[in-house]
């Protein structure tokens, strides 16, 4: 019976929380899924909509998540989750190893950047520099500084991406081997650069910019093109600009 099934899964779901990452949403499970995401557990409150959804969205995965998902009341959904996503879908899955992260980021040559956030601020910003990543096939992402970027509140920026690409935490002095060009408005126009494949591409805050450490690291500054008078850009708009250069025609 569904209401047995529900209760099961529930017990579950709350059993296996505290070990696992919280996929926020259709599309978060969808592209954890895709990317190989051991999920262990997966809730919707109204599964004939999220099948259908995935019927029009994702098509190569209907029956996985048809498989998966456990229909349950819409008030114990949002018991379980911090706040219901839109599309009324939530999993659980294994965070990716730390170490074959760890394995991904220093293998050399890379063919690919490593886009580095340096103490970053804001959790949403992270997500979105994940999803940017994971979507120009960058090495990974790696954070400097206290923030965890496996935070729920990254995960859901990131929509499931950060399955899709390497995203660890490490200090400056651990940071992988390769040129760091990090970007500063004191450095060189990135229009009149290379940027090779295996270079570390750092990005401070938008408030405070990189840090004296990691400044003092840097093979290059890099200064993105701005109208003057304009103080900086979204931290995701940066990324965005300097993989699109990397990747553009040379």
């Amino acid at each position: 019976m569904i209401d047995d099934e529900s209760a099961r899964a529930v017990r579950h779901w709350r059993a296996t929380a505290p070990d696992t990452v919280l996929l926020d949403g259709f599309h978060a499970l969808k592209h954890a899924l895709r990317f190989g995401a051991a999920v262990r557990a997966a809730v919707t409150s109204d599964k004939a909509a999220a099948v259908e959804l995935a019927e029009d969205l994702a098509d190569d995965l209907t029956e996985a998540i048809a498989d998966l998902l456990v229909e349950i009341d819409a008030g114990t959904l949002r018991d379980l989750v911090p706040r219901v996503h839109p599309t009324r879908v939530a999993a659980l899955a294994v965070r990716r190893g730390r170490q074959a992260n760890l394995d991904e980021l220093s293998r050399r040559p890379r063919q690919a950047p490593v886009v580095v956030l340096d103490n970053p601020r804001n959790l949403g910003n992270v997500g979105a520099v994940v999803r940017l990543a994971a979507g120009f096939g960058a090495t990974g992402v790696v954070t400097t500084g206290d923030i965890d970027p496996w935070h729920p509140n990254a995960v859901r920026s990131g929509a499931g991406l950060h399955f899709a690409t390497a995203v660890e935490r490490l200090p400056v002095d651990a940071l992988p081997e390769g040129p760091l060009y990090a970007l500063d408005p004191e450095g060189a126009d990135i229009r009149s650069l290379t940027i090779p494949d295996d270079a570390l591409l750092a990005f401070g805050s938008e408030r405070h910019g990189i840090s004296p450490e990691l400044r003092k690291r840097a093979t290059r500054l890099v200064a993105l093109p701005m109208r003057p008078q304009v103080s900086s850009y979204n931290l995701a708009t940066s990324v965005a600009m300097a993989l699109f250069h990397w990747g553009g025609p040379s």
